[in-house]
């Protein structure tokens, strides 16, 4: 017989808590606490904000939210900039509620919708919950790199076929115990997520214009984000450097052959230019190989000789005191 929603929510200190990692977002951020203050979840609501080695003045503007928020908030900050997932990791390891929803402090996921998600996830006891879009508003080439992150994800990850992989995403308990297991210094939450259930369902929400600012998101960032999913959840780019190897291999035979049938026909060798082509392709090839090889040998070294997930260089709030119950479980697990 499935839980009731009181029962799902008991033992926690929350019903939900809010994790919001923060990069530039001193313009921004104080909004949207206050939004998130307003809201009355079942069970009640914290708000954990994670400075991921914001460059502008993000870390006093927190601190003042922390010290004057109406609702239990949490400040972490980071030593320096470790990228959007570790700080959502860090977030979530000090998150106390029997539900977590990650989400950006750009606004452009309206705070009303938290209680469409939360609701959603804890009325259908679904595991997690994404967030769809009608209509995206952001930049062109953002959209364009977005469809491409899903479609590299359709083919690396054991995702539900078509589900879109949103950053506004609520999860529960469970989920977030097993998800904060890993330690490596490349997390992709969806490719953790991907690998603890299968109880996962999506949402429409709305989505707004940035407000202020651009999008924290480069061409070199977005080129990070889809090596972490292929490298670190995936040994499908090794099996497609096989595949070119052999395809190469086939390509050295046929090419051989056609060499032995000009010499018995009599007809000139083939020239430079042909041959320069072929050595140019194969080299080209080996140079694909070699760097896939590199990318997932150099993310192992650097896992063994403990490249950190994230530091945290201080915390303020009612998570300071006491680690959060799945960091505590996962350290008498190693104990």
């Amino acid at each position: 017989m499935p839980e009731s929603p009181r029962d799902t929510l008991s033992g926690y200190p929350v019903g939900l808590s809010i994790v919001v990692p923060v990069y530039r977002g001193a313009a921004t951020v104080g909004r949207l606490v206050e939004a998130l203050s307003a809201l009355a979840p079942v069970g009640g609501l914290e708000i954990v904000l994670v400075n991921d080695g914001s460059p502008d003045n993000s870390g006093d503007v927190c601190r003042a939210l922390a010290a004057s928020a109406s609702v239990p908030l949490t400040y972490l900050e980071h030593a320096r900039n470790f990228g959007e997932h570790n700080a959502v990791m860090t977030g979530l390891r000090h998150a106390r509620g029997a539900y977590v929803i990650t989400m950006d402090d750009d606004l452009q996921n309206p705070p009303e919708e938290v209680l469409k998600l939360y609701d959603h996830a804890r009325l259908g006891h679904w595991d997690v919950v994404y967030t769809r879009y009608a209509e995206k508003r952001h930049e062109g080439w953002r959209n364009l790199g977005s469809r491409f992150a899903n479609r590299v994800a359709d083919a690396l990850l054991d995702k539900p076929k078509g589900l879109y992989l949103s950053s506004f995403r609520c999860m529960n308990a469970l989920v977030v115990r097993e998800v904060t297991k890993y330690r490596g210094p490349y997390p992709y939450v969806d490719g953790l997520i991907m690998q603890v259930t299968k109880r996962i369902d999506s949402v429409e929400v709305l989505h707004l214009a940035r407000l202020e600012g651009r999008s924290n998101y480069t061409l070199v960032r977005l080129v990070r984000l889809w090596l972490n999913l292929a490298t670190n959840f995936s040994v499908l780019p090794l099996r497609l450097a096989i595949f070119a190897g052999v395809g190469m291999g086939v390509l050295g035979l046929f090419g051989a052959l056609l060499v032995m049938a000009e010499a018995l026909t009599g007809a000139p060798p083939s020239g430079w230019a042909s041959s320069m082509t072929m050595m140019l392709l194969i080299a080209g090839v080996q140079f694909l190989i070699l760097g896939v090889l590199g990318e997932y040998v150099g993310r192992a070294f650097l896992s063994a000789n403990g490249k950190p997930q994230g530091v945290v260089r201080q915390v303020i709030g009612p998570a300071a005191p006491e680690i959060q119950p799945a960091a505590r479980l996962r350290e008498d697990a190693l104990s």
